[in-house]
């Protein structure tokens, strides 16, 4: 069975691209949020394989909802996505349970070898 995946990001061109790579690559999108809030939402809702959020999104940001995946999961296997490399957040990121961090803009391979690295 294909692993299903949530994408979250407050940009839909992101989305969308994230979406691409993965369809064309044997993965199912489990469902998409615009913002963090949406995103835990949406996690609880759908129990995805694999969560990709964007850290910069309103309402809630990216590293708020992965830790309050976290609480309520886990296990939860979550990549952070960010056009920002910024150390930081990295940092903050892989200390709060993030598998993998991803910068855009994305490079194809990096994101499947993330995805494989996370999820199998």
């Amino acid at each position: 069975m294909a692993k299903r995946v949530l994408i979250c990001d407050d940009a839909a061109f992101m989305r969308m691209m994230i979406k691409d790579i993965l369809t064309k690559n044997g993965y199912e999108i489990a469902g998409e949020a615009e913002n963090g809030l949406k995103a835990v939402e949406k996690y609880n809702e759908t129990s995805p394989d694999l969560v990709m959020m964007d850290i910069t999104m309103p309402e809630m940001d990216g590293i708020q909802a992965l830790k309050k995946i976290k609480e309520t999961d886990a296990s939860a296997n979550v990549i952070m996505c960010s056009a920002m490399g910024q150390q930081a957040m990295v940092i903050e990121s892989i200390q709060s349970g993030a598998r993998d961090f991803i910068v855009k803009p994305f490079n194809q391979d990096r994101v499947l070898e993330a995805v494989k690295k996370a999820v199998g």
